[in-house]
């Protein structure tokens, strides 16, 4: 979108007409959608998990290397692979003034493991055999087996931690220990959170939150024009932020995030089965003009499933820069010459979201020049998703948001044993080293070694190439000038909010 479309839709929209001046101790941010359900234990949309852990801490957090830190865990221990030992913080107390201790932190997730509360969330923990909590600021986890995932399944994003015998009031009513309060909620209007004065951390520079719920990209837009709306992550265009970054009001800040967008092959088709098929596809694929027009620079090549910010990120292998002739000569190989030009066609799903529609034009063309005849159809998503788990394509191209942040992905989207419906290997890839690295890396409690294996699985995976890994998008946060001093995470959560500040000039 050009300034001047915004201009132009600003005439138009008469429900955008002149704001009141801003509230001096209230921050507003545009966010797309309302949160499903603010109970840690159930919420999985962004922004029921986003919202979340500003209201719930969990025992451990995440730092910018996606390693776990202490939460309100001050320090734990692992005995043996099976015993973990976690020592809580003494003085933390729950919004309502009660203290947290560690029967809090054994029925958040006894409720969980007993079924007291029925959420996707459980399978996380399915290697827990029981939860200790000998004394008020001990916590014990005993597992039926090794999982080397346990440390981050418990940190913030994951899980966090409500008082004992909350049960479905949580949904409604809020309560955690986090650095905001849950003050009130209006479904697709309004989330309102204020500063928990009583906070155990760093207390927070703002004294309140209103998140707004504004569905669409260029009201979004001209809401930050006009200084009715504070702030808005990853909400808006590309061709909308560079619009943006023009204005005088507003500025626009940008870090490497986690979000990755890729492709995948069904390797029960025929012609994709050839590994020469899928590595001569890759490439054929030029990157460059895609981050260029489609996403105007706002995203950087991926070489594998973690981002480059993971502990456990290899950089060391194999890539596949465009290389047409390449390609071809790969095609040939496998036996797949031309005829009047086309050597097979491909059928790739998308969904009706403009972005992936345009990727598809755009591979539609770099793919006829190596001689495949790429056939597009277009879905509603629902249709598009459900096509996807059934193993009803040839290739489709969709994004991992926060699930590739932990190496326990690869268990979950290529080990042989998550064919759906139990997983998300939507592929069908089956390689038994794959599924032993796997299995060696889960049950791993050394960093370094788990490390290890895990560059061995992404260099295999590199080769095999069951994926093709696109890009990561860049975290873009467009923020009136009245708001100072926010950072951001490679998540793209709003984690900025607790250092952020409401400038008085």
């Amino acid at each position: 979108m050009t300034i001047s479309l915004l201009f132009v839709a600003a005439c138009v929209l008469p429900l955008l007409s002149c704001s009141q001046a801003p509230d001096p101790n209230t921050l507003v941010m545009i966010i797309e959608s309302s949160p499903t359900n603010l109970d840690p234990r159930v919420g999985l949309d962004a922004q029921s998990e986003r919202i979340g852990e500003l209201l719930f801490d969990a025992l451990l957090t995440r730092d910018e290397h996606l390693n776990v830190q202490p939460g309100l865990a001050e320090r734990w221990e692992i005995p043996d692979p099976l015993t973990y030992v976690f020592h809580l913080h003494r003085g933390v107390t729950f919004h309502d003034g009660r203290p947290l201790t560690s029967r809090d932190v054994k029925w958040t997730f006894d409720s969980l493991l007993e079924g007291k509360i029925r959420s996707t969330k459980s399978a996380a923990y399915r290697f827990v055999d029981r939860i200790d909590a000998p004394d008020e600021f001990t916590v014990v986890f005993h597992l039926k087996e090794p999982n080397g995932s346990l440390l981050w399944n418990l940190s913030e994003g994951a899980i966090g931690i409500v008082p004992y015998g909350a049960l479905d009031e949580i949904t409604r009513k809020p309560m955690g220990t986090g650095p905001f309060k849950f003050v009130s909620v209006e479904q697709d209007k309004e989330i309102v959170v204020e500063r928990n004065d009583n906070y155990w951390g760093a207390k927070t520079r703002l004294a309140r939150v209103r998140f707004t719920v504004v569905p669409d990209a260029t009201t979004r837009a001209l809401e930050l024009r006009k200084g009715s709306a504070d702030a808005a992550i990853n909400a808006l265009t590309s061709d909308t932020i560079v619009a943006l970054e023009r204005e005088p009001n507003l500025q626009v800040e940008r870090a490497p995030g986690t979000v990755l967008s890729y492709l995948a092959f069904n390797l029960r088709d025929r012609t994709l089965q050839d590994v020469r098929v899928r590595q001569a596809i890759a490439y054929a694929i030029d990157r460059g003009p895609l981050l260029q027009y489609i996403w105007r620079g706002f995203a950087q090549p991926a070489l594998s499933v973690l981002p480059p910010q993971s502990w456990a990120y290899d950089q060391d292998v194999a890539a596949y820069p465009h290389n047409p002739e390449k390609a071809r000569q790969m095609l040939d190989a496998a036996g797949y010459r031309a005829r009047d030009g086309v050597r097979f066609h491909l059928t790739m799903k998308t969904s009706t979201e403009e972005s992936t529609r345009l990727l598809a034009a755009v591979l539609q063309q770099q793919l006829r020049d190596v001689g495949i005849a790429l056939d597009i159809r277009t879905f509603e998503f629902a249709t598009f998703f459900a096509d996807v788990t059934s193993g009803a394509f040839q290739f489709y191209s969709l994004r991992w948001i926060g699930g590739n942040e932990d190496p326990d992905i690869f268990e979950y989207a290529f080990h042989s044993n998550r064919f759906p419906p139990k997983g998300a290997n939507r592929g069908f890839y089956s390689n038994p080293h794959i599924d032993s690295l796997i299995d060696q890396a889960r049950r791993e409690t050394d960093q370094n070694a788990s490390k290890r294996l895990y560059a061995e699985v992404q260099e295999v995976l590199a080769q095999d190439e069951p994926y093709i890994n696109l890009w990561y998008f860049d975290n873009v946060l467009v923020h009136t000038r009245r708001v100072r001093n926010v950072t951001l995470n490679p998540s793209g959560n709003y984690d900025f909010l607790k250092t952020a500040e409401i400038s008085t000039q």
